[in-house]
């Protein structure tokens, strides 16, 4: 199976080509460029790159799949958009994932693990995960959430986690006395992992909902407030 992995929800524009075979998914070809400002301009060239790369075209391809993050509203929203549009074009299904997820699939050490991301704000993107399973599956401790970093010991308090991987790792990962893993963003591999039980069965895939955890900054205009004029004032 062929598949199409796409994630714009951290400062890193993420496409790959995976194959994936008796449950285990292995790249093909893959761009990943850390660049905050960019996933615009640089997710679809990097997509038609990696295809070339990879001896496919679009029409090739059995499914795809697409970090649904968290993540800052206008970076998450370009792969989101570009996922739905190419699953349209190719009659493909499109599945979203968590990204931290995807992340915590990728660690290598076996042990129990912290993943996050920057959310802005001074906040940060996170969420706890078991020791990892067969294929590198682990189960979440704690369901994602967006929180000032100063907040997480209380969060973390008896948590099992020695180690922390996402972006915000080597950041805070000494304040909280955990060891710093790869990965720092996601990849390709780690996102067809997430989804490969439903890409194996052929479920149908969740629906392709942005996950924002918070409102974004921009909000529809309000009515007009009306103006009234006192009798004999002008």
């Amino acid at each position: 199976m062929l598949v199409i992995a796409l994630d714009t929800s951290t400062p890193a524009v993420t496409a790959g080509l995976v194959e994936l075979a008796n449950s285990w998914p292995r790249s093909l070809a893959e761009r990943v460029t850390v660049n905050p400002r960019a996933h615009g301009e640089l997710l679809t060239p990097q997509l038609l790159e990696v295809l070339a790369e990879g001896g496919h075209g679009l029409a090739d391809v059995d499914a795809i799949v697409v970090g649904a993050g968290p993540g800052p509203f206008t970076g998450l929203r370009v792969g989101m958009v570009t996922a739905a549009a190419l699953g349209h074009a190719a009659g493909t299904r499109v599945h979203p994932v968590s990204s931290l997820d995807a992340m915590a699939a990728q660690v290598a050490d076996t042990s129990p693990v912290l993943v996050l991301t920057d959310a802005r704000r001074k906040e940060v993107y996170w969420a706890t995960y078991g020791s990892a399973g067969e294929h590198g599956a682990r189960q979440r401790l704690t369901a994602p959430a967006v929180n000032s970093p100063s907040d997480l010991p209380g969060k973390l308090d008896g948590s099992p986690v020695v180690s922390a991987a996402g972006e915000s790792a080597a950041a805070h990962a000494a304040e909280l006395g955990l060891e710093v893993v790869e990965p720092a963003h996601p990849t390709p591999e780690g996102l067809v992992a997430v989804a490969r039980e439903e890409l194996g069965s052929g479920a149908d895939p969740q629906p392709l909902v942005p996950m924002y955890l918070r409102r974004p900054d921009a909000a529809t205009p309000g009515p007009p407030k009306t103006v009234t004029v006192e009798r004999g004032k002008t």
